[in-house]
């Protein structure tokens, strides 16, 4: 338990689960009083959760993101913290994607941000501060097979983080983005079993990343703290990758990269 964020509202989108829930809670142990929106309003998730309210969201909805906002007001009175972690990934080739698909992915991934800043940003004016944090993605640099939609989205997900850092520097607003590795959540392990050999795919995921082990969902949700906080005071428009190094490692032929994975996993 801390207190670099004592006093501060802030609001996490997509925060019921996963990620989102871990960036909740952390910025809850930090002394910041949370309002978790999420499609799922899942009011049970309450219990036990000190410092976190939980009310409904959608963020593909622009009147789903006013009233929720103007409750958030109504019970707190200010927004000082921005999280716009809400997010969805489809598996598809290009050809077998529909305009549904894509206009889905963009309205979660990449509307929702924005319209969570339109609507948040007046009120950061209004105290003369803020913070926004954006929930990118590696794959905004790098990009995962069937992943074009995705890849588009969270790399306009970065060009947002950069135009409002721009733009709203001068009105005490800082904007950055946490753009997180392989995490070990709810679906990636959902992912992971539906492979015969999960250990082999949890040691390869894990020889992915140099540090030699994927994420934990508390190391974004430290690094997202940090960027709310004083600590982080003269940073904005950054994208800070948290993910074990693993896009600064350049492809081996297969050969190398055994010893290099062998390096790694030796006693």
């Amino acid at each position: 338990m801390g207190n670099r964020l004592s006093g501060k509202v802030a609001i996490v989108t997509g925060g019921n689960r996963g990620i989102g829930r871990a960036i909740a809670e952390r910025l809850a142990d930090e002394g910041a009083l949370v309002a978790v929106g999420d499609l799922r309003d899942d009011r049970s998730a309450d219990c036990g959760a000190e410092g976190l309210t939980f009310m409904s969201l959608d963020v593909t909805k622009e009147v789903s993101i006013r009233t929720f906002i103007d409750e958030v007001l109504q019970k707190f009175g200010r927004i000082d913290v921005l999280v716009n972690n809400a997010g969805i990934v489809i598996h598809k080739c290009i050809d077998e994607q529909t305009a549904e698909d894509w206009d889905r992915l963009m309205a979660v991934n990449l509307r929702g941000p924005f319209l969570m800043a339109k609507h948040v940003v007046p009120e950061m004016r209004r105290i003369g501060l803020g913070t926004i944090v954006n929930i990118g993605s590696v794959e905004g640099y790098m990009v995962n097979p069937w992943h074009t939609a995705y890849a588009a989205t969270k790399s306009g997900v970065h060009g947002l983080t950069l135009g409002l850092a721009v733009d709203l520097g001068p009105d005490g607003i800082r904007c950055n983005t946490v753009c997180p590795g392989w995490i070990d959540t709810e679906l990636n392990r959902a992912y992971v079993e539906m492979h015969p050999d999960r250990s082999l795919i949890e040691r390869e995921l894990g020889q992915l990343h140099p540090v030699g082990r994927i994420g934990a969902p508390k190391e974004i949700a430290n690094a997202v703290v940090w960027l709310a906080s004083e600590d982080s005071s003269f940073v904005s428009g950054e994208m800070i990758s948290v993910d074990g190094a693993r896009t600064k490692k350049i492809s081996l032929p297969a050969i190398l990269d055994e010893e290099y994975r062998a390096k790694l996993t030796k006693p």
